[in-house]
């Protein structure tokens, strides 16, 4: 963890002003998997837009609409994707302001064939929890863009997190949601959550030259080309972990976690094992892994 979030210790509902027309306001849900709690953003000096409204949290809802001065409306509100964390309060935001909600699509919108496939064998997600009655108002595709009377952000299509992830570029700022944070590397839990989309959408974020990442939870990344190709490093380094581990005997994603994760938290090596699985899922389409036993999450893998 770098020392920005370190330092990172927000007053849940005050709001921060992170450069002109750009505000933050962090939601009252701290957790392993949220961090200090989940940072919705407001963009504009008028008309406002609202990226991740977050939580079903009356309170945070509150919080949201008492940023607002006399001379602003919420007029757009945009969703990076579609986990309990950061889209439920979406729809109570809306019916209060009138504001449209903008993303994706809904939470199954975006998936991998191997993933709907896992998911129609019964393979549930894990880490922050679908929220499966989310239903946007309007569709952004990859390259689309919305705008405001004093901003636009272009929609970049970003799965790997989440099927549906989009990162919210304005200029050489980069809203990135779950896709890129300073504090931990992102979960990828199959079958919402997939690691070969994930290192296509690292690459694709590496294509252009980043001021400053905004992400979903923690601080403002200040070197975000640096964290992207950190990130990229760091699964590379995993997928080296695992195929050491198969290349001694055949083992599940479990036994695996168990084994290169040795300073996680005991609480957290679920998480670890559904990472470790997202890498198994790659490595078998890769033709480098078979599962001996069938396609599923306790499956035994075999180097090949």
């Amino acid at each position: 963890m770098d020392a920005e979030n370190l330092a990172f210790a927000p007053t849940p509902g005050d709001v921060v002003t992170l450069e002109p027309g750009l505000r933050r306001i962090l939601a009252p849900n701290p957790s392993p998997m949220t961090f200090r709690g989940t940072n919705t953003y407001l963009i504009g000096q008028s008309d406002i837009a609202v990226i991740d409204p977050g939580p079903e949290n009356m309170d945070h809802l509150k919080a949201i609409t008492r940023a607002l001065t006399p001379d602003q409306e919420i007029t757009h509100i945009l969703i990076t994707h579609a986990h309990l964390d950061h889209s439920p309060l979406a729809s109570h935001l809306s019916r209060q302001t009138g504001a449209k909600i903008w993303a994706f699509g809904g939470p199954d919108t975006g998936r991998s064939a191997v993933m709907q496939e896992l998911a129609a064998n019964g393979l549930a997600g894990g880490g922050e929890g679908v929220d499966a009655d989310f239903r946007p108002d309007h569709i952004l595709k990859d390259t689309d863009s919305v705008s405001g009377t004093d901003w636009t952000l272009e929609a970049i299509h970003t799965p790997g997190h989440f099927g549906n992830h989009l990162s919210f570029a304005m200029g050489d700022a980069c809203f990135v949601g779950d896709h890129v944070m300073g504090w931990a590397s992102s979960l990828v839990s199959p079958p919402d959550g997939d690691l070969t989309d994930f290192m296509a959408s690292c690459r694709k974020l590496q294509e252009r030259k980043w001021r400053v990442f905004h992400a979903g939870h923690g601080a403002p990344i200040q070197s975000p080309n640096d964290r992207l190709r950190w990130l990229v490093e760091h699964r590379q380094k995993r997928e080296t972990e695992i195929l050491s581990v198969l290349r001694s005997e055949p083992a599940r994603a479990y036994d695996i976690a168990c084994q290169i994760y040795t300073e996680t938290p005991k609480a957290l090596i679920g998480a670890a094992t559904r990472n470790v699985f997202a890498h198994l899922v790659d490595l078998t389409g890769k033709s480098t892994v078979s599962p001996i036993d069938g396609f599923h999450s306790d499956a035994i893998f075999r180097h090949l």
